[in-house]
């Protein structure tokens, strides 16, 4: 990634320095890395906002509204995913490390892939996988 915004679900704080949450609609901040010509150009964090079951949606337009262009992910659900592809967000996928200065490091220099349907996570507990 040359240039954009990057979002990563965070634990806590969040922060370039921080950990990653391990499910995206409930974090408890969302981590935004500003990348200009290949680099970290400057790093910020808003807090996400809550949501109840089936309400997956309200992530997608916080993250929207902010002009993320790319989403890093342990997990995410098939009816957030197609929202982010709708709202031309790409999703990565990392479920190895919750670091999260590694996996954006990873992202810029291209060692992400997207986020495959077959990857997707049920959701909040309803049971019910869309895929």
């Amino acid at each position: 990634m040359e240039n954009g915004r990057i979002a990563v679900p965070s634990a806590e704080k969040g922060g370039l320095d921080g950990t990653r949450s391990g499910h995206f609609g409930h974090c408890d901040v969302f981590t935004f890395i500003d990348v200009e010509n290949g680099s970290i150009k400057e790093v910020s964090t808003i807090p996400n906002q809550s949501h109840v079951q089936g309400g997956c949606m309200v992530p997608v337009n916080l993250l929207a509204e902010h002009k993320v262009n790319a989403l890093i992910v342990g997990g995410i659900g098939m009816r957030p995913l197609m929202g982010f592809k709708q709202a031309g967000i790409d999703v990565y996928h990392d479920s190895e490390r919750p670091e999260i200065k590694p996996v954006v490091e990873d992202l810029i220099a291209g060692k992400l892939s997207q986020i495959t349907d077959n990857q997707v996570c049920g959701g909040g507990g309803g049971g019910m996988n869309l895929a």
